[in-house]
């Protein structure tokens, strides 16, 4: 009887031995799930600073470690001080800087610069930094393996650094050569939108090679407008075209990973109520339902003149999250606010609190932010 019952173990055992590992990893896969609401607002908040180093005084180590932000930005000039004394002066001290931030973070930090070479190059050669063209000049020129020589010496020199961000290239067609932000400084690779995406698929395929994440700007497009948004509101309501979505439509059926930036373009005949940046029907409709795309969406720096001078800041963060944006940024490089990163975690709580934005809503960015930074790992 006692070597029946023993068989009947026997049997038994190993079955529950299977299933005991299952359930303890099931157990940390969930507990992994379960990160704070503090956590996953931070993730949602990009911040620039000022200092070639971090200070023990410095802001950005507060908002790292107290408010979890998930992205910083480097400039090379200081806007607010029309000075160069901002974060970037030599390759070796950038690289450390970039270090030291990493650091500081839980979690991998989204560390971004506007590299799109020409005149928008944050790391400047006479600072020691390799030079690079502009996207009008390998427009003109149309050699793929010109392009692909400049992007591939663009992401391995990011990557040396640190970067795991560049907001570029920029895929906004250059139907107005007057265009003071685009046009003006041969931002833009062509008027033609297949010749753009030829050229940006080249630089979102040398980015992915090197881990870093490229950025597309500025969607819907902000190639026809007459003014810039840095400095007041620019209406493209009679000047856009629809052909402006194709680098998006043709980018999105590639194989190479890209994150969005908005535009803060006014388009009466897409929402006849607020810019895109804070259009749900712009950035959710047209972009992520209409064309498809499903990654990361930054927005336009929050702090820019055609956001800042219109709405407040509250309104501006809420349209903006309802509207579909993962990433809000706050480069403090037009006006330096060292406070902006609580003020704008408690106005997110706050809309919270009140039932305007889900928990959920917090959960998607959340969720788009930890994949496009796992997939470095």
């Amino acid at each position: 009887m006692l070597s029946h019952i023993q068989k009947i173990f026997a049997s038994i055992i190993p079955l529950i031995l299977i299933l005991l590992p299952f359930s303890d990893e099931s157990e940390k896969a969930d507990s992994k799930v379960e990160v704070s609401l503090d956590k996953q607002i931070g993730q949602m908040l990009m911040v620039g600073f000022k200092g070639f180093e971090v200070s023990d005084t410095s802001h950005v180590i507060r908002d790292i470690r107290e408010y979890h932000t998930g992205g910083i930005i480097l400039f090379d000039y200081d806007m607010p001080t029309r000075t160069p004394n901002r974060n970037i002066d030599s390759p070796e001290q950038v690289k450390k800087l970039i270090s030291d931030l990493q650091n500081l973070s839980e979690l991998p930090l989204f560390m971004a610069v506007d590299q799109e070479g020409g005149r928008v190059a944050r790391l400047k050669a006479d600072r020691g930094f390799a030079p690079h063209v502009s996207a009008e000049y390998l427009g003109d020129l149309n050699n793929p393996d010109s392009t692909r020589y400049y992007a591939a010496n663009m992401a391995k020199q990011l990557n040396e650094l640190g970067f795991n961000v560049n907001f570029a290239p920029v895929v906004d067609l250059n139907t107005n050569p007057e265009n003071p932000v685009i046009g003006q400084l041969d931002r833009s690779f062509s008027a033609d939108a297949g010749l753009v995406t030829s050229h940006a698929s080249i630089f979102l395929e040398e980015f992915t090679a090197y881990n870093i994440l490229g950025v597309l700007k500025h969607f819907p497009g902000h190639g026809s407008a007459w003014n810039d948004s840095h400095v007041g509101m620019a209406d493209v309501t009679d000047t856009w075209e629809e052909i402006e979505l194709e680098p998006y439509k043709n980018l999105v059926q590639k194989e190479s990973p890209f994150a969005v930036m908005t535009a803060h373009v006014f388009n009466e005949n897409l929402d006849p109520d607020v810019p895109a940046t804070l259009s749900k029907s712009v950035q959710t409709g047209l972009l992520r339902e209409e064309i498809g795309f499903e990654g990361v969406l930054f927005s336009d720096d929050m702090q820019m003149d055609a956001i800042r001078s219109y709405y407040g800041l509250e309104m501006a963060v809420e349209n903006a999250i309802l509207a579909g944006v993962d990433v809000l940024v706050f480069a403090n490089n037009s006006v330096y606010d060292p406070e902006i990163v609580p003020r704008v975690t408690g106005i997110i709580k706050d809309l919270i609190d009140d039932g305007v934005i889900t928990e959920e809503r917090i959960r998607e960015s959340y969720n788009r932010i930890m994949a496009a930074k796992n997939a470095w790992n």
